[in-house]
């Protein structure tokens, strides 16, 4: 199946995206089939719909794609290896359509290891404050062939997430010797439960989600700070069950 332009936009434009929409866009290019003109054109398309009084805000972080786990790895409880990359790596584990974004002449990119990309109306502000003022904006997400494991803003409210469960992520000192903090990023459980699963089916039991299939691909648009809100209900009120944990 081959999807042009034309059928993206008008693919969004029924999902509900707008002029003068602030997006936070996360994509998945390969859910699409076959795009003629690749990311470009998943780019593009956003880019006419929202218009300059709009603002597309990507994820620029400087992780690789997540490395295997050697079984020694596994011996030291990890569940999660990524590299920390270098500020002109060209590919990252944001994908190429991330990747492709943040290279183009009119977009801005911030600085740390968290960065974010942005075009548009207060492109400059975007990139400067994370996802901060887009939410602040009451922005959306757009998440396409992707869910909302891929919704970096889900991550601004774990700041309720308790101690004990924080604890369960870090690694031992052993492997933190291994894969030092300035070089790579580690993890030392994985839940069973899928907490955000959770808040994403509440989310659309309440409308703030809404979706549609372009091509091949599901796309989502979300209301970000009514579904991120109903994460930090959740961390506040019952984390240990929402995490599995009781």
């Amino acid at each position: 199946m081959q999807v042009t332009q034309t059928q993206i936009e008008n693919g969004l434009t029924q999902l509900g995206v707008k002029a003068g929409m602030m997006l936070e866009v996360h994509c998945s290019l390969s859910s699409f089939g076959y795009i003629e003109g690749g990311a470009l054109t998943i780019i593009n398309a956003i880019k006419s719909i929202v218009g300059t009084e709009g603002a597309i805000v990507m994820p620029s972080f400087k992780d690789s794609p997540e490395y295997p786990l050697t079984e020694a790895d596994k011996k030291l409880g990890l569940t999660l290896k990524i590299k920390i990359l270098k500020d002109d790596d060209e590919r990252s584990g944001m994908g190429i359509v991330s990747d492709t974004f943040r290279k183009m002449p009119d977009v801005i990119t911030g600085e740390g290891h968290f960065r974010v990309s942005a075009w548009g109306k207060d492109a400059e502000k975007h990139a400067a404050d994370w996802f901060n003022h887009l939410i602040a904006c009451d922005g959306y997400a757009l998440l396409l062939g992707v869910d909302i494991y891929r919704m970096s803003t889900m991550h601004y409210v774990e700041d309720c997430l308790p101690e004990e469960i924080k604890k369960k992520f870090r690694p031992s000192e052993q492997a933190l010797k291994i894969y030092p903090e300035t070089e790579w990023f580690i993890e030392a459980w994985s839940p069973q439960a899928k907490p955000w699963y959770v808040i994403q089916q509440q989310a659309y039991e309440k409308g703030y989600i809404k979706d549609i299939v372009i091509g091949k691909s599901k796309c989502m648009l979300v209301q970000v700070k009514s579904t991120i809100g109903l994460y930090k209900q959740a961390l506040q009120n019952n984390p240990f069950e929402l995490y599995g944990l009781t």
